[in-house]
């Protein structure tokens, strides 16, 4: 959106925070329109785009160069009795547009301004909707990016990488599996992480490590550990609240796994109550960060919600990430007369062309030497 700053007279200025991805919504309430962006659309003096706090703070810079009234005092006026004054501060509770010098005004003036006041909220609630949506199905980037090793994209599907321990990092399955030699030629034992050549761990120093790596912020240690508690493996008792509390936190720190997972925890009542709208929110958070389960999830609740459309999009979408029941889901979709032929055939390609950038020789021998290397 483009807005004309130094032309606008603001009579407000109204910050949403609309998920807990920490952007916000400003409403900006011109006398004569309603100016509605988030955080993410504010662009700073240096040029860079800014958001979340930042974001809000740098709203302080631009309001420098609005006009705020046709006098400096800027007097608020009550919409009921008309009232001046700097002790008229009592806003509608709802659109947050009129003031009123006391709650007898507010209540007498509630008819009056009730068209009005749904109106103003109807819009901001549209255009939030509206922003969310463009944030929730914009194509993530790939969720675990490249191996370290071979460079090759590493798999959506979690039996195509190992994560280690001891540096870290996720190492794809043909890495992992693949042989290693001495400078002889001569292949010796493999028994150790093929990125750092630390030798495997017991079980007893992996959870060493594990708690090493959540000292330093890992978020898939973190990860790992909540899965324990959640289970009650590796010596771990199960422990709903505290795997919870570590899913929330890993997070925060960027793990899309752990958002989708409290979203199952709220869909079958692990440790908290079953809610249908939590999980949801908690599967959008992990979609947004390119975990395709959750994506494909959302496609379920979208289908069952009636909403072809929207579940389309989220299949699209997971396809891409190599979810291949997405895949499916889109071909009943069109043999329900939901989707089009080409869609399908989108789906298709989009499906091959994940597997195109995945697929290696080295990750083939892999997974045909154990199910447990399966990468799609």
């Amino acid at each position: 959106m483009t807005v004309d700053w130094p032309l606008l007279v603001v009579v407000r200025v109204t910050i949403y925070n609309i998920d807990s991805s920490g952007e916000y919504i400003l409403v900006v309430y011109d006398s004569r329109e309603v100016y509605i962006m988030s955080t993410s659309d504010i662009i700073c003096k240096d040029g860079a785009s800014k958001s979340n706090d930042d974001g809000v703070c740098e709203m302080n810079d631009m309001l420098q160069n609005i006009s705020t009234a046709d006098n400096e005092d800027n007097i608020s006026v009550c919409a009921n009795c008309g009232k001046e004054g700097s002790d008229v501060n009592n806003i509608c509770n709802k659109c947050k547009m009129v003031k009123y010098c006391n709650a007898a005004c507010k209540k007498k003036h509630r008819s009056k301004h009730k068209k009005e006041c749904e109106e103003h909220v109807r819009l901001a609630a549209e255009q939030a909707a509206k922003l969310q949506d463009e944030k929730l199905f914009k194509l993530p980037p790939p969720q675990f990016g490249d191996c370290p090793i071979c460079f090759i994209r590493l798999p959506s599907l979690h039996t195509g990488s190992k994560y280690q321990t001891c540096c870290g990092k996720f190492i794809c399955s043909g890495c992992a599996y693949a042989p290693l030699y001495d400078n002889q030629g001569n292949e010796v034992d493999n028994e150790k992480c093929p990125f750092c050549r630390v030798p495997t761990p017991t079980k007893e120093e992996m959870n060493r490590r594990i708690k090493k790596r959540m000292e330093m912020n890992d978020p898939m240690a973190m990860y790992n550990l909540a899965c324990d508690y959640r289970d009650g493996t590796c010596g771990f008792p199960q422990d709903y609240t505290k795997a919870l509390e570590l899913y929330h936190r890993t997070g925060e720190l960027g793990n899309a796994d752990a958002y989708c997972d409290v979203g199952y925890a709220y869909k079958y009542g692990e440790g908290v109550e079953i809610d249908e709208e939590k999980a949801k929110h908690y599967w959008e958070l992990a979609a947004m960060r390119g975990n395709a389960m959750a994506r494909h999830n959302l496609g379920i609740m979208e289908v069952y919600a009636g909403n072809a459309d929207r579940a389309l999009k989220h299949y699209m979408i997971a396809v891409g990430s190599g979810h291949n029941k997405s895949l499916n889901k889109i071909k009943e979709l069109y043999s329900s007369g939901h989707a089009t032929k080409d869609d399908y055939t989108k789906a298709l390609q989009l499906y091959q062309a994940y597997l195109g950038e995945i697929k290696s020789k080295q990750r083939d021998e892999a997974a045909a030497a154990n199910d447990q290397n399966c990468y799609y």
